[in-house]
């Protein structure tokens, strides 16, 4: 919990505001996970903190959703050129990531 509240302050993700009148603010919570390697064995727990998005109302609180997803074609496309050139691949765990407008 304290390294993902770090990366989040040092990331700016957030400053504090007034709420406007009228509008509630949407919570957040606590998600944990462990992970584990290859053969089962623990390798560290996870923490994310998590916003209750499932509180808002469509067309009250927001008028619009964006959720940036790698499509089947384009990962097949991906994987067929690295085998076609020899290119090594590799597994990556990114430890935060922002949007930066």
């Amino acid at each position: 919990m304290t390294d993902e509240l770090s990366a989040l302050e040092s990331n700016d993700t957030w400053s504090i505001v007034s709420l406007p009148s009228g509008k509630r603010a949407v919570g957040c919570k606590w998600v944990y996970k462990a992970k584990f390697r290859a053969d089962g064995t623990l390798e560290r727990y996870k923490a994310r903190l998590v916003a209750k998005g499932y509180t808002q109302q469509e067309g009250v609180d927001y008028f619009e959703t964006f959720s940036p997803v790698a499509k089947l074609v384009t990962v097949r496309t991906l994987l067929a050129l690295a085998a076609i050139r020899g290119w090594s691949l590799m597994q990556l765990d990114v430890n935060n990531a922002f949007l930066h407008w």
